[in-house]
């Protein structure tokens, strides 16, 4: 039966990532460019390619549960003698919230056996020499950093032993939107597969999706594509591919739930300043027009355009 090698991670949201991997780098961390920073919740673990929805299942229901953590991050300090890993701790406040999600995604099929307590941290680096440890914890000694962890991340072991997200779930993304007092919730994904796009050349991507009890009822595929010629404003664009929701569920709020998600994450994952669009259908457009995006007519092509 051929399985997956997963783990369950807080990614530690930008511009704070960008500073941590300068640390790691610092450092010498080995697994920087393989593994992005986080706060690890699930170390990695193999599961089953059938169990794969029920792993994500977990994360939305752990997700809807909680919400976004506010975190102080730091000083550094060191798991030595145990372990020569330099790590940035997390500050008493957040231990509650952190634990409770903790205890909600370590859970089958992603539970699995410990060999050490669970100690909520972001590792600077691993397999430090053990007289670098001292000296390199005393000179970042005045190190803190503030962020909000918004979401858990599904990451996949790939080749190279990179991992990169498989699943995501804004925390606490949850919420009631028409159809009696079901929930509706979030989640991200990449488009494809990141290290197969990375490979052949191809930009990044990602795609929410929305379900109400597990059936998803929503979706939106948001990429950086190259864009046809014609009269753009200037910024790093991305393409809204697809916009769907079923038609049982229209007119109920999903569309825009979905939509204002794929926005968000345009900007924040894909580094994107405006999101353009074409030949979704007229409904579609409609749609799009009355929240926020204009028309651009030029070179025979008819765009929506929104800046983010």
């Amino acid at each position: 039966m051929p399985r997956l090698r997963l783990g369950v991670v807080l990614p530690v949201p930008e511009p704070a990532a960008g500073e941590v991997d300068g640390l790691r780098r610092a450092l010498g961390d080995g697994a920087l460019g393989r593994i992005p920073a986080h706060l690890t919740l699930v170390p990695p673990v193999n599961v089953a390619v059938e169990s794969l929805d029920e792993a994500e299942a977990v994360l939305l229901a752990a997700a809807a549960g909680a919400g976004p953590i506010v975190c102080d991050l730091g000083p550094p300090t060191t798991f030595w003698p145990v372990n020569p890993v330099i790590y940035l701790g997390v500050d008493e406040t957040a231990l509650a919230p952190i634990l409770g999600l903790r205890q909600a995604v370590f859970r089958p099929p992603l539970r699995r056996r410990l060999t050490l307590p669970f100690v909520p941290h972001v590792t600077l680096a691993d397999e430090v020499d053990a007289e670098r440890i001292g000296p390199a914890v005393r000179a970042m000694a005045d190190y803190r950093r503030s962020v909000v962890f918004d979401r858990v991340s599904l990451l996949e072991e790939g080749e190279g032993r990179r991992w990169t997200p498989r699943f995501e779930a804004v925390l606490g993304a949850s919420s009631v939107v028409g159809r009696g007092g079901l929930p509706l919730d979030l989640s991200v994904a990449p488009y494809g597969d990141p290290s197969v796009r990375e490979r052949i050349g191809l930009a990044p991507g990602l795609v929410v999706t929305a379900r109400r009890q597990g059936i998803p009822v929503g979706l939106a595929t948001v990429r950086i594509d190259p864009l046809p010629a014609g009269p753009l404003p200037s910024g790093r664009a991305a393409r809204l591919v697809e916009l769907h929701v079923d038609a049982a569920e229209r007119g109920t709020g999903v569309g825009s739930q979905v939509l204002a998600a794929a926005l968000s994450r345009a900007a924040s994952e894909l580094d994107a300043e405006l999101v353009v669009c074409e030949d979704l259908g007229a409904e579609v457009e409609a749609f799009l027009i009355h929240r926020g995006f204009g028309v651009r007519e030029g070179s025979g092509r008819r765009r929506l355009i929104r800046r983010l």
